[in-house]
């Protein structure tokens, strides 16, 4: 009799020690899978897809200070390609010069206030001459706020009998904003000002 009473309490015994055993074998699967599942849905949340082209392109979502010295140059080269690029119509460049003033604060539109009133634009509707501008350099600081940034691009001047090269250097301060259909990379160029233009080659046509 004392014997089986021994036998059935370890049997006892065995049978928790198993349900125990099973529980805590569920508890940690449960965790691993709840794990993964939030793994999961995390990375989902960082891809989005792009329709270009009748094409889905994958694309991934990073935090914001991982881009903020390619948005920086962006911005920088979209504002100055804007400001700088201009062709013998009056509807061209009120367009590129709006979309530019978007992009800076009032140092931009002094320049271009300046250039207007010294007949800048109208030389060009009435010469019809056409500019471009191609980046040689971006340096920006993102070490310090807001962020210094100089810029050295060579523009081009097609004149009916010339074509003028011209070093352009300009140089200012980023600083960030809220992003928007006019202002895509949140940043606002401050004190900006231009360091150097001037010739360095003239081609007869």
């Amino acid at each position: 009799m004392f014997r089986k009473a021994k036998n059935i309490d370890a049997a006892f015994r065995q049978v928790r020690l198993f349900s125990v055993a099973t529980l805590l074998g569920f508890l940690l699967l449960s965790l691993f899978i709840s794990y993964k599942s939030f793994q999961l849905s995390t990375r989902s949340q960082q891809q989005i897809y792009i329709l270009a082209n009748g094409k889905a392109l994958e694309a991934f979502a990073a935090d914001r200070k991982d881009n903020i010295p390619v948005e920086a140059r962006d911005h920088v080269t979209m504002f100055h390609y804007h400001f700088f690029s201009l062709d013998p119509d009056e509807k061209v460049i009120q367009r590129n010069i709006v979309k530019a003033l978007y992009l800076a604060d009032a140092s931009a539109k002094q320049q271009y206030d300046n250039l207007k009133e010294n007949g800048y634009y109208a030389n060009i509707i009435s010469g019809n001459i056409s500019q471009t501008i191609e980046v040689d350099s971006i340096r920006i600081n993102t070490d310090h706020y807001p962020f210094y940034f100089t810029y050295k691009a060579k523009q081009q001047i097609i004149r009916p009998t010339s074509i003028v090269t011209r070093s352009l250097i300009t140089e200012g301060y980023l600083r960030n904003v809220a992003r928007s259909d006019h202002n895509p990379h949140g940043f606002l160029i401050e004190k900006w000002r231009t360091i150097e233009n001037k010739d360095i080659n003239v081609e007869n046509r």
